[in-house]
């Protein structure tokens, strides 16, 4: 391979990367939520921060192979096990599937010790781990990375058994895919305009957009991921304001109930048997902040919804959404 064939061949290889960072569940650490991680586990396939990169280090590269994304060269093998386990939504599916009642996730203020306890558990000890997809520790090359830890991680998503091991433990049954698209007349709490950026909560995960400049119609089209659990609830969706020195302010709320969609989703088994067509529906009424009803659709082989919604406990405001159900036998 001549030198600019070996230059072409990194560049492509980085913009992978850096793709992949972009997405909107890989801006904050996997481990503690802290924003704007430049950090990498290359065999685990998450992005962390640097103060969760020291503690990954600390475990040893046969657990943890720890890379800068912008300083480091990276093989391919170490991309293509990045990209293949989608980044930190996929990988905390797994690696978090049995998260105790009482363990709380560090935060990007924790102390050293907080986030050692709690990144060795997940990891190394993988007490978190659904039991059947604990792996050996052992020494791990990098021409193995893909075939230890992320074709573990995918393989777990082809488990189809839905149960509750233990007390405190919980089990997920799929994954939804929520694509915000954008908002309209939002309200106002700047002075003339706001900066706004809606945040998604299901059981105790929470996912949030890029903050849109002065905008009160802002165009997302973003996609983050919610692993769903047994005993879900429907996802809370807020839109806040962005404020560089005082708290967010509020700028609406609604619930998102994803009964009907799992419901119809598992009647009908696998979308792709089928062609497009209706499905389901969630039905507008005084107890829900639909704008109207809303339709579950099979579209090529997915089964999707739309959704449009009136925001709760506020002046002005919709904001529409696409939901997308994936199944861990998908």
């Amino acid at each position: 391979m001549s030198r600019f064939s070996e230059l072409k061949h990194a560049a492509s290889g980085k913009r992978r990367l850096k793709d992949l960072l972009l997405q909107s569940d890989n801006r904050f650490c996997a481990d503690c939520g802290a924003p704007d991680p430049k950090w990498a586990s290359a065999n685990i396939g998450v992005f962390i921060c640097l103060k969760c990169c020291g503690v990954h280090r600390s475990l040893g590269t046969h657990i943890s192979k720890v890379l800068s994304v912008t300083l480091d060269e990276w093989s391919d093998d170490e991309i293509d096990s990045m990209t293949e386990v989608g980044g930190n939504s996929s990988a905390n599916a797994i690696y978090e599937a049995f998260l105790p009642e009482g363990v709380s996730k560090p935060g990007p203020d924790s102390s050293h010790e907080e986030r050692m306890r709690f990144i060795r558990s997940k990891y190394e000890l993988q007490e978190f781990l659904k039991p059947s997809l604990r792996i050996t520790s052992g020494k791990t090359s990098s021409s193995s990375l893909k075939s230890s830890f992320s074709t573990k991680l995918f393989d777990s998503f082809r488990i189809p058994s839905v149960s509750k091991n233990s007390e405190g433990m919980v089990e997920f049954i799929g994954l939804v895919k929520v694509k915000v698209k954008k908002g309209t007349n939002l309200a106002i709490r700047d002075m003339l305009s706001s900066d706004p950026y809606v945040v998604l909560t299901l059981g105790k995960q929470t996912v949030q957009t890029t903050v849109m400049k002065s905008n009160l119609n802002p165009v997302w089209n973003e996609e983050l991921m919610l692993s769903v659990p047994q005993d879900f609830g429907p996802i809370k969706l807020s839109v806040f304001d962005y404020d560089t020195f005082s708290a967010d302010d509020i700028m609406g709320e609604a619930e998102i109930d994803i009964q009907p969609l799992i419901t119809s989703a598992m009647a009908f088994g696998d979308p792709e048997m089928f062609g497009n067509m209706q499905i389901g529906k969630w039905l507008k009424s005084n107890d829900n902040a639909l704008v109207d009803d809303s339709i579950i659709n099979i579209v090529d082989g997915k089964v999707m919804q739309e959704i449009s919604l009136k925001l709760q406990n506020v002046e002005c405001g919709e904001l529409e959404v696409e939901l997308e159900w994936m199944p861990l036998d998908q």
